[in-house]
């Protein structure tokens, strides 16, 4: 694909002048600096106007500043690469699976509509976010990561024609180098996502993970693909990504009992999104991520809304 596509970065004055939504700040702004004009007209001889000319442009200047800064999200499209979690939700085997409960649900005592509920899950089943601490002792727990490492621009390496050929395939640094010859070296700040294609058997846990059976003895029976060891250590060497994910229970392949991977990202406290949705939808290039875990004070992970803009 072309180059990277960047959020609409609006310029002031001219595409100011042609946005409906800034027309009357504009206005507002232009009458200001024709008063100040006047104003100075009529007061030339005073010895001051310079000042008052400086102040109406230095406010006019202030208000294009903001509007460059705005991100015009009215061209695009928002695509949600999240799960929705439910009864049949798949986690790890030895985990308890997600329970949502009626607290109420219906009309109250005073004729109005009224429904809440409580739920309860592991941090680590459906679309979750791993805090480094997860596999890194006193690396960032998941309200200490930065929002600045959930956001920014997608790298989607698709590997799903080697996963389908083989279950348990390992994602390599040759699948990277491979993908950088195509598109481009995978730039400093970037989320890189893998795209395995084990999301179309979601939410079915025997084809999504290998086995529907549940306990410790179960572990022994997963198998999907992951990122392998040594194309971690890769990206952390040559690479400066935000974050990485990927649409299968874990980074590290289901066979992993050492969870490599996890250990190598985390040390460097680079986050991970697990059981992603929705990533056949989104380009090599051009998307950009938005990652928001829930805030669970010294939690090693958690429920995520991932969702993505593309232009």
């Amino acid at each position: 694909m072309a180059a990277r596509a960047k959020l609409k970065i609006l310029f002031c004055p001219a595409e100011i002048l042609e946005m409906q939504q800034f027309r009357i700040g504009t206005n507002l702004m232009l009458l200001l600096f024709q008063s100040v004009m006047k104003y100075n007209y009529y007061r030339r001889r005073s010895g001051w106007h310079f000042a008052i000319l400086s102040v109406g442009v230095t406010t006019l200047m202030s208000a294009c500043a903001m509007q460059r800064d705005a991100v015009d999200f009215s061209q695009g499209q928002w695509i949600d690469l999240t799960h929705a979690y439910e009864s049949s939700t798949p986690y790890w085997p030895t985990a308890s699976g997600f329970q949502l409960d009626t607290v109420f649900e219906g009309l109250t005592d005073k004729g109005y509509y009224y429904s809440a509920y409580s739920f309860k899950s592991a941090e680590h089943g459906g679309t979750h976010i791993d805090a480094p601490v997860h596999f890194a002792e006193g690396k960032e727990s998941v309200d200490q990561i930065p929002i600045s490492r959930l956001v920014g621009p997608a790298v989607v390496v698709d590997v799903s024609d080697s996963c389908s050929n083989y279950i348990d395939y390992q994602i390599s640094v040759a699948d990277l180098q491979h993908w950088e010859t195509t598109h481009g070296e995978i730039e400093d700040g970037s989320i890189l996502l893998f795209r395995t294609g084990l999301s179309d058997f979601w939410p079915d846990r025997k084809s999504y993970m290998g086995t529907a059976a549940q306990g410790e003895s179960a572990v022994a029976l997963l198998h999907f693909p992951g990122l392998h060891p040594d194309a971690a250590q890769w990206l952390v060497d040559h690479r400066n990504i935000l974050a990485l994910g990927l649409d299968t229970p874990s980074i590290d392949y289901g066979r992993s009992s050492q969870f490599l991977s996890h250990r190598i990202l985390f040390a460097e406290n680079i986050p991970a999104f697990e059981n992603l949705a929705g990533l056949s939808m989104l380009p090599p290039r051009g998307a950009q991520i938005i990652a928001l875990p829930m805030k669970i004070k010294g939690g090693s992970g958690g429920p995520l809304r991932i969702v993505a803009w593309l232009r």
